[in-house]
């Protein structure tokens, strides 16, 4: 909570600190590298840095922190605070580097703000800056003990145990603890970052869902990431670092250091409808949660929707179809933009399943072709213009803004 007198200051000044939050975050980047590029080495994405993704994230999220401090004062966003903490216990964020970021970000608000930022704005801006490190730091350190984690030392060796190529694109890869020991616990959703040192002795870190759970081991898959304009993004961006090397490079038998699982788009418990919407990559996690609710014999009624550029880029089309007839009352909807006609274009039985089971459309997905069932809980993963033209279709079908979740491959731009 906000003193009063800060809440005041931050008010009157926050459109100042909105309009100028890009030049002060891309500022704030260029002092902190400065003065520490091992940061930007061995913890930053480098393509995220190199295309402005990043400092559009930190920007929205302090941005939106101080918006809901004034206007929510009795409670925090906790909904966004999960999901940072979780992406940070997952990179390994220590809670010394929260006074580093601190020095570098307010001495970039000085620069940009100059005369404006009196000792009384940079009082309030600084218990703005605390309340959200300190929440932050507090919900790290419980996610990080109860992954087992002690000390920070949460990189854990595994063998690559497998390479199965799912398309021209995307591998899957099967990781096996080095160590022999059991591996950690998980739930279906989550991710886990993969570190991998590169030619030029950079430590990158990217983050991958789950997109299985194999006995004794965990399953990554990965797009290999070409250079270009990403949808949705802000502009031109490298090829990626790690999927490249991890395409080109590793086969099987190398060694991976990888964190243990984290995330909060998880599937809800109960027996409500459940709805997955996924477009390209983003059907990874959706993999590993119909796995699981195939694996445990769920009864609940399940409309699994993907959109792809066609039946050849699409990752796991068997595995859908097998998932698809194994549940007691799921469906499969795809949409493809060329190439549909090759999967027989209408409606068809999927492997055990019922008649009708997967229908197969042309075009773009639209899911007002669909009829959604009261009650459902969606869950979207794709290019973030795609996440919101799908939220958009959800919200017009009557289902609750609170029962649609989303994960984000990459800064979370819709902070």
């Amino acid at each position: 909570m906000l003193s009063p007198k800060s809440a005041e200051t931050v008010r009157a000044t926050l459109p100042a600190v909105s309009g100028a939050i890009g030049e002060i975050t891309t500022l704030f980047y260029e002092k902190l590298f400065a003065a520490h590029p091992e940061l930007l080495r061995d913890l930053f994405n480098r393509g995220n840095q190199a295309n402005g993704s990043q400092r559009q994230a930190l920007a929205g999220s302090i941005a939106a922190f101080a918006r809901h401090l004034l206007d929510h004062p009795d409670d925090r966003p906790d909904g966004m605070l999960a999901r940072i903490a979780h992406k940070h216990a997952s990179l390994g964020v220590r809670e010394d580097q929260y006074p580093i970021v601190r020095e570098h970000l307010f001495a970039a608000i000085a620069d940009v703000l100059g005369d404006a930022v009196t000792d009384e704005v940079v009082r309030a801006w600084d218990e703005v800056y605390w309340l959200m490190a300190h929440a932050l730091i507090a919900v790290e350190k419980r996610l990080l003990r109860e992954a087992g984690v002690r000390d920070g030392a949460g990189w854990r060796r595994y063998r690559v145990a497998g390479r199965i190529e799912e398309t021209d694109e995307v591998a899957t890869f099967l990781l096996r603890p080095a160590d022999g020991a059991p591996v950690p616990a998980s739930r279906p959703g989550q991710y886990v970052s993969v570190q991998v040192q590169l030619p030029d002795g950079a430590r990158q870190i990217r983050q991958y869902s789950l997109s299985g759970q194999p006995d004794g081991g965990l399953q990554i898959s990965v797009k290999r990431v070409a250079a270009g304009r990403r949808p949705g993004g802000p502009g031109d961006a490298p090829a990626g670092e790690v999927s490249q090397y991890l395409h080109t490079q590793v086969h099987g038998g190398e060694i991976l250091y990888v964190s243990p699982p984290f995330g909060e788009v998880v599937p809800s418990d109960g027996d409500g409808p459940l709805l997955f919407a996924s477009a390209g990559i983003g059907c990874t996690p959706m993999a590993g949660m119909l796995a699981h609710l195939a694996a445990t014999g769920s009864r609940r009624r399940i409309i699994t929707a993907h959109a792809d550029r066609s039946p050849a880029t699409h990752p796991f089309r068997t595995d859908l179809r097998r998932l698809t007839g194994k549940l007691a009352d799921a469906t499969t909807e795809l949409w493809y933009e060329e190439g549909a006609r090759d999967e027989e274009e209408g409606a068809e039985r999927a492997p055990g399943g019922a008649e009708d089971a997967v229908t197969v459309r042309t075009g773009l997905m639209d899911l007002t072709q669909l009829t959604i069932p009261a009650g459902t809980t969606a869950y979207l993963c794709g290019p973030v213009p795609f996440m919101k033209a799908v939220r958009a279709q959800l919200l017009e079908a009557g289902v609750p803004s609170a029962a649609i979740h989303y994960e984000v491959f990459g800064p979370d731009l819709g902070l």
